[in-house]
């Protein structure tokens, strides 16, 4: 297991933060993802195969080339590729994104896919929330688990996959064939991490008696993976999140993933970020001790 490289991306992403650059992984994803679909794009699951497949299959290589590569550098080699994993890790950033709701508003948009013009107050901070936990799985422990079991060429895999979702995994007219092969590869890659994702909001809110009411209300999001941390955040904060939502102007009616006050505010909005260092020492302290041990 890679214990020294995870711990190293982790604590240069809690230092620098987010490389703001078009050469940074994830655009280069993206650019790749856009490239393809304007030259293969059908309404058909067979075409939505060429980019499930080319945009893992470049990142892993690609990184796996960095690695081999870096191994004739010794230190300066594992601080390269230490520095590459943490492109991978978007921690800092996500709890900035979030915060930033307080002050900047309109910046909700960034943050969802759902509609945001006519967003009350208390609908932006159940947003940010969602998005927040959501997040935290995909951004965070998901990048980590993937790292710590199979090094920079698994990260770099699973964020392929998961920007792949991101892109072209939305259920509409557009991409619910072409997608649909991406969005089922990426349930399958977050299945473990969003369980652990819920956990540790669960064990750093004190709400592990909760663990059951999650199991429950988790598992009617459309999702498999991703009402199960936004239910952990929600019974966590004693808040309702979930619920109807609108989407390409419709209303959307979604279920509810916890039970609790339905007005939520700014405290909501600051008690959730308050997790953030919590897990992010438990994270710390379960990586220095893979390393030491």
């Amino acid at each position: 297991m890679y214990f020294e490289l995870t711990l190293c991306a982790l604590l240069i992403d809690k230092v620098i933060g987010e490389f703001s650059s078009k050469r940074h992984p994830v655009v280069l994803m993206g650019g790749f993802i856009d490239f393809l679909q304007k030259r293969f794009y059908a309404d058909s699951i067979a075409a939505g195969a060429v980019p499930a497949l080319l945009v893992p299959l470049a990142s892993f290589l690609s990184s796996y080339l960095l690695v081999a590569m870096s191994q004739e550098l010794s230190l300066l080699g594992f601080a390269l590729v230490a520095l590459a994993a943490s492109t991978a890790i978007a921690a800092n950033m996500l709890e900035a994104s979030v915060r930033r709701i307080e002050s900047f508003p309109h910046e909700i948009a960034w943050l969802v896919s759902r509609d945001t013009q006519n967003m009350s107050s208390s609908e932006r901070y159940r947003a940010a929330i969602e998005s927040y936990a959501e997040n935290l799985s995909d951004g965070v422990v998901a990048p980590l688990f993937y790292m710590l079991l199979f090094g920079l060429p698994g990260a770099m895999t699973y964020k392929a996959i998961n920007t792949l979702d991101s892109m072209i995994g939305y259920r509409n007219e557009r991409y619910e064939n072409y997608g649909r092969i991406s969005a089922r590869i990426d349930d399958v890659a977050n299945y473990i991490p969003s369980r652990l994702s819920a956990l540790l909001i669960l064990m750093c809110g004190g709400r592990l008696s909760a663990l059951p009411a999650i199991s429950r209300d988790g598992a009617r999001h459309e999702s498999p993976n991703a009402g199960l941390p936004i239910s952990a955040m929600g019974y966590t904060l004693r808040i309702s999140l979930g619920g109807p939502a609108s989407y390409f102007g419709k209303i959307r009616a979604k279920p509810r993933l916890s039970k609790g006050r339905e007005n939520i505010g700014t405290d909501d909005l600051h008690r959730a970020l308050a997790l953030h260092p919590k897990i992010e020492s438990v994270l710390y302290i379960i990586l220095f001790l893979g390393v030491l041990f």
